[in-house]
Order: structure tokens, then sequence, then C-alpha cells
């Protein structure tokens, strides 16, 4: 794919510890102040399309059990898992959760949420709202032991700054007071190492994709236009509030290029003309 696909608060004592894979996956930590109260056993139906409504009715009690800021980012499930994969325990189903998706939420610091015989609801707090939770079940039909069953993720803006900075995760922009930006709304990616690509970058805003491209790895016919390091503002630009980093957006009117203020200057970066990937 081109682009990456997205503190916590008042966590306590850990159950063991993480040992040489880390911090706990699982620990213990005060309730939510308005914990799930619904059922964990809700069919989930795939839906076609990726709004939130597709991925609500996809991801079941798990999508249901997130406390939001905005919209649901992410949610999936039923998925099935083999005869061998079945853990023995629910922490076991959760960890499967993290191989079989690979999913851009936390690997650890998830605490048990609800508790019934035959499924467990983990979730992922904030500020003592849940941001991320899974649904984990045991002996369905035709998958024994404990696995996923589904899940669910709020905006990786809504997740602690120190839990998004690294490699696999947005970029997280925030507006000119300081607030982080939803990742649907504005984000930004380096391009993938695996396609050579490492040098590119790109921005996300207004339902249109602008690329940085210092070293023209892509053809002129992907961009509509040529990146310019070294450019100056155009007189009618106004500055949209985003930042990241030393980055400040710039834009037009007419939205065509994206003029990104650094501390060393301005940059033009043309809007991507066609959609484009590598294997």
């Amino acid at each position: 794919m081109r682009r990456g696909p997205a503190a916590v608060a008042v966590l306590v004592a850990a159950v063991g510890c993480g040992g040489a894979d880390g911090p706990a996956v699982v620990i213990e930590g005060t309730p939510p102040a308005t914990p799930y109260h619904g059922p964990l056993d809700i069919a989930a139906k795939e839906a076609d399309g990726s709004t939130p409504q597709a991925m609500r009715t996809a991801s079941g009690a798990a999508g249901r059990a997130l406390e939001c800021d905005g919209e649901i980012y992410w949610g999936g499930g039923p998925d099935g898992w083999s005869g061998s994969d079945g853990g023995d325990s629910p922490e076991d189903g959760l960890r499967l959760f993290f191989r079989m998706f690979d999913p851009e939420v936390p690997r650890n610091g998830y605490r048990v949420e609800r508790r019934e015989a035959d499924r467990v609801l983990y979730s992922y707090d904030v500020g003592g709202r849940t941001k991320v939770a899974v649904v984990v079940a045991e002996d369905q039909p035709g998958r024994p032991g404990w696995g996923p069953e589904t899940g669910a993720a709020c905006d990786p803006s809504e997740l602690p700054a120190s839990v998004t900075t690294g490699a696999g995760w947005p970029e997280i922009w925030t507006d000119a007071d300081g607030r982080r930006m939803p990742v649907s709304k504005i984000t930004s990616s380096a391009g993938a190492a695996h396609c050579d690509w490492q040098s590119a970058h790109f921005l996300t805003f207004g339902g249109r994709t602008y690329v940085r491209d210092p070293h023209g790895v892509f053809a002129d016919d992907v961009l509509a236009g040529r990146y310019d390091g070294d450019t100056a503002l155009p007189a009618d630009a106004h500055d949209t509030g985003y930042r990241f980093r030393d980055w400040r957006l710039w834009l037009t009117d007419d939205g065509d290029t994206a003029y990104v203020r650094t501390s060393h200057g301005v940059e033009a970066w043309p809007q991507e003309r066609r959609g484009f990937a590598c294997d």
C-alpha cells in the first residue's frame, strides 16, 4: 500500500510483568466512569464500504463499547481462527487479535472491562474513556480455544501522543491551538521504503493528496505539478492553522497545491493526479 494505513490515563499495577515482550498486554486499572453494559454477543455483519455506520455494523459489541470524541475510525469482525490458533486464555485471544489483524492500535495496556462465561471485553482507556475495544470469545463453532471476535478503535488522534509517535502510525497534525486533529481530517506519512518511496511524503487533507517529492520518485503524469523545495507563498495563500512539527500548511482558494512553510522556507507540494500503488 502507498500509505500506512491510525499516556494511558489512570492505569495502575500491571498484571504480571512485560518480561522479554515489553510492557504487559493486560493490566489492572480504574474502571471507567461509564462502563459498557450492553451484551457482548452481538451479531456482527460484514458491510460494504468504510463509513462509520458500516464499521459499527461490522464490529458488534466492540464498536458499541467505544467512547470516541468523534466517529469510529476502525471496526471489524467476525473472522475465524483456525484450530491451531485458539489460545488457552482470554489474554491469548487478545494477543491473537494483534497477530491476525495487525491493527493501528496499542499492543499493551488493556484492561478487562467485562467478563462473561465465554466472552471477555478488553478496553484501552484514555482519561477513563474506551478508545480501543476488543471482544474475545471461547470455543465458537469451528473455532476451538480463545480468539478475537470483534474489534474497534477511535481515531488515532484520541490516543496519547506517546503511543502514536513512531513507525507504523499516521502523522497527527494539530490546529493553531495545539489540539490534535483527527487523521480522517488531515494526516501525513512518509513513503514506503519497500517501494523505494522513502524520500517522498504524502499529505491528505480535504479529500486531496499532496506529494512531497524532492528526488523525483514519481513520473510527471502521476502528479499535477512539480515539487518545489524553495518557493514563495502566493499572495492569496492563507494559513490553515494546521501544524506538524515545524511544518505549517498554507493553501490558496483553489487548493491545487499545498504550500508547506518550514523553518527553512516554503515548499510547494503538488496534488496527486491519479492513484498509484506498488506491490
